[in-house]
Parts: C-alpha cells; sequence; structure tokens
C-alpha cells in the first residue's frame, strides 16, 4: 500500500519516502536512472519518425477493421466464448475461430488450436501433414530458421529426412531471393516451396508482401501445381494484405506473436486450401479425425479476444520497431530495417560486433520489463540452436514474442533482435533502459 499526502510526497509500506513525478522525463530520470542526455536523444527521434508512425496507425485501423467485420459476418456470439473438454466434439467457439481467421487471411479453411505449441510446431505440422517419401521441399530463400534444423534434417528423431523426404534451399544473392538459383532448384520431385517472410536469426530483410508476391508469381511459372507454404511468423497485420491473398497456397503461425495480441496462453494457426489444411488436422490429431476433434480447453474467448486486439497491438509493435531503427542508428550501431524502410515483419535486428554489448543490451531490455524484471538474462543452450542464446523477456505469457524481447545467438556478429512491445510506450522504456545499460558498463557513449 503506498499513502499519499497533499504535498505530492508518497510513502511506501516500509516507509520509504518516493516523490510523485509529473511528466515521463521526470519519471525516466528519477525512476529508471535513465541519463537525460539518453532521454533527449529519445525525443530527437521521435519527432524524425512522426509521419512514420502514422502510416503505421493507418495500417492497424485498416487491419482492425478487418478483423471486427469477419466477427460481424460470423455472428459471433456470447455462446462461442466457452470451452470444451474431452475430444472437444461440437466445439462452436474453436470452429466459429477458425471461420475469423479463414474470412480474414482470405483462405478456403483454418485449423486454429492450442494443441499446436509454437510456430515450428505449426510449420512442421504443414511439412509432415502434406509431404510424402520421396516429395522433395525446396526453401527459396535460403537457410530457414534454426528450430526447422532437426525438423528438416535430424538424425533417428522422425524428420524429413528419416522419412526419405528430400531437402534442397536456394541460395540467397545479396540477402534477396535469388530467382535464378530458385530457377535451378525446381525439379521433378520438388513438390512444395517453403518461404520464409521474417529474417530469423539471420541479418537478411523481412519480406513484403510485394515480394512474396512476385517470388510465388515466379516459382508458379516455373511449376504450376508446386504448392506455396509461407511461414507467417512475426509477419501477421503488419500490412493489409496476408500471403494467401496475394497466391499462396498455406500459410501458418503462432498464437503467441502477431495474432494474439499478448492474451492467447498459447497456440498456433494453419490457413491456406481446405484439402491442404485438412492434411495438417490430420496430423495433429489422428488420419480420419482431423479438425472434429481437439478440445478448446479454456482458450476460445482468449483466443477471440486476442485475435480482437492483434492489430493494434501489432500497430503498437511496429511504432516500437520504428523507433529502435531511428533510435539505435542514431546512438551509432548498424540497424536493419532503417527506419524508412518498408517492413515485412515486426522485428528488428542491430549488429553489435561484440559480446558484451549484445548480452548487456538484453538484460537492459529484461530491467524494464513487467514481469521478472529483477532477473538477469544469461546465455544458454537453448533446445533447437546450435549457439548458446541470450533471451531478455519479461512477458506475462512464457516466450511471447507479441510482448516486448530481445534476443540473439551468443556468436559473430553479436545480433540482438527486437520484436514485440504490448505498447509504444514499454518498447520506449525498454529501449531507453538498454541503452542505459550498455552506458553503465561503459561500452557506449552519447553521441555529442
Amino acid at each position: 500500500m503506498i499513502i499519499c499526502d497533499s504535498k505530492n510526497i508518497f510513502k511506501d509500506r516500509k516507509g520509504v519516502y518516493l516523490v510523485s513525478f509529473y511528466n515521463h522525463k521526470d519519471f525516466l530520470l528519477n525512476r529508471y536512472n535513465i541519463e537525460s542526455s539518453i532521454i533527449d536523444l529519445s525525443e530527437l527521434v521521435l519527432k524524425d519518425i512522426d509521419l512514420h508512425l502514422k502510416e503505421t496507425d493507418d495500417i492497424a485501423e485498416f487491419n482492425q477493421l478487418k478483423v471486427i467485420s469477419a466477427m460481424n459476418d460470423v455472428g459471433l456470439s456470447d455462446f462461442h466464448l466457452h470451452d470444451s473438454t474431452g475430444y472437444g466434439y461440437g466445439d462452436m467457439g474453436r470452429d466459429i475461430i477458425e471461420q475469423i481467421y479463414a474470412e480474414v487471411f482470405k483462405a478456403e479453411d483454418a485449423l486454429v488450436r492450442p494443441q499446436i505449441v509454437s510456430g515450428t510446431h505449426a510449420i512442421a505440422l504443414c511439412l509432415f501433414g502434406i509431404l510424402r517419401p520421396g516429395d522433395e521441399l525446396l526453401s527459396v530463400v535460403g537457410t530457414p530458421y534454426d528450430t526447422l534444423k532437426d525438423v528438416i534434417a535430424g538424425e533417428n528423431c522422425g524428420s524429413l529426412k528419416d522419412f526419405n523426404i528430400n531437402y534442397s534451399e536456394a541460395p540467397l544473392k545479396q540477402g534477396k531471393p535469388s530467382y535464378k538459383n530458385i530457377a535451378e532448384k525446381i525439379n521433378d520431385r520438388t513438390k512444395m516451396a517453403l518461404i520464409q517472410r521474417s529474417r530469423g536469426y539471420s541479418l537478411r530483410p523481412s519480406l513484403t508482401i510485394d515480394e512474396i508476391e512476385q517470388l510465388i508469381k515466379f516459382i508458379k511459372s516455373k511449376k504450376k501445381d508446386i504448392i506455396i507454404f509461407v511461414d507467417n511468423c512475426y509477419g501477421e497485420f503488419v500490412e493489409e494484405k496476408e500471403p494467401i491473398e496475394i497466391g499462396a497456397d498455406l500459410c501458418a503461425g503462432s498464437l503467441i506473436k502477431n495474432p494474439s495480441g499478448g492474451i492467447a496462453p498459447t497456440g498456433g494457426y494453419v490457413v491456406g486450401k481446405r484439402d491442404l489444411v485438412e492434411l495438417c488436422s490430420y496430423r495433429l490429431n489422428a488420419p480420419g479425425l482431423g479438425k472434429n476433434s481437439g478440445p478448446s480447453i479454456s482458450t476460445n474467448r482468449l483466443n477471440l479476444q486476442g485475435f480482437y486486439f492483434a492489430p493494434y497491438v501489432v500497430g503498437q509493435a511496429l511504432k516500437g520497431a520504428i523507433f529502435a531503427s531511428a533510435l539505435l542508428e542514431k546512438a551509432g550501431f548498424e540497424v536493419s530495417p532503417k527506419k524508412d524502410e518498408k517492413r515485412g515483419d515486426i522485428v528488428t535486428a542491430i549488429v553489435f560486433n561484440d559480446k558484451d554489448l549484445l548480452i548487456n543490451f538484453c538484460r537492459g531490455i529484461q530491467k524494464a520489463g513487467p514481469v521478472d524484471s529483477m532477473v538477469t538474462p544469461e546465455p544458454w543452450d537453448m533446445p533447437g540452436y546450435d549457439h548458446q542464446v541470450i533471451m531478455a523477456g519479461g512477458s506475462f505469457i512464457q516466450g511471447s514474442s507479441i510482448e516486448l524481447s530481445a534476443d540473439g545467438p551468443i556468436r559473430e556478429p553479436y545480433a540482438a533482435f527486437i520484436q514485440g512491445g504490448l505498447t509504444f510506450a514499454h518498447a520506449k522504456v525498454g529501449l531507453l533502459k538498454a541503452l542505459q545499460e550498455i552506458y553503465d558498463k561503459k561500452l557506449w557513449k552519447v553521441r555529442k
């Protein structure tokens, strides 16, 4: 309990006196111990990116209307907010969630389930649900995200390789998909082309919807019946369109990233052509069971409410990403994308070229988290990665990367990947605290 007297002097339950602050700069100076020079730097940056932030608001409003319209069209009612147990037969809430996802993503069908535990799991459902022995998967954007390594080529763990499903990849050229390399890799066995929209732990740019559309047209021109599968993680609601609208056959992602609004406690989704989604449902449950089973347990209201908030929250995260690019470039670091570049996801990469800078920057992000701000992140051997990874994220949902987080592998060039932020205010204070942390450790100085 905190008691306040008429002079705006607060006393906490231990009897310590606290001063009341009336503007955010005083709060940052006195509560978060941010140097005034760092605050001044951020205020200059905010003026510089004002137009970019407004553009983000316009995208968020359009996507918000799209979600509300879908909920109106399917007749969402309060009885859909209830859940099921056991086999989950007749779960009307679960079914209407999938109708809403299908309409928003402009897909024929959707699979949205709490039993899908991550984006990697959702991707694996699509790969194993559709590919058969002798088929080939082609990654058209070079090497995919680290956690897919064992899914594709792990030894004796039920990987694609174990099931005699072939894999190849088209190397990037100067960080972009190479149409020449893709054309050379497509062959009679190539059944599926994988497009990873986000950058993962690489420094290549994320793909915009326009770039994905051109890529799909080119791939289809080389092999008409190839299945185009887009890993949509970190990309939902970043632009006005989604991959299915511009020619993708299948798309997947995680509910604790963009589509959750920070509310869904777990889950993943698959959207696309009806026959492909059905095959994925057989992999999730069992052949013959498909979408008819799978209880929602206690997630229907949370998934629906989270999806409702998602466009706004993604907009807030995008504002944080633009601010991060502008602030950290102004601070002297290499960033990708730049503040004025078009974005395909909510991720900003910062190249530190220094292990200590990477580690302490992430620790600063942690200190501003609403949860576990007292925890000091350490590099660790995270499952699915070849190198130790440091991860900072004081989030309400464990591992939720729509909430503000920063992480990176402990390997050269020692880059941090920042994403998320349920509110722009949290993204701002997190980034300022991160700069303060590397300032305090004498690893960085404010530029004059």
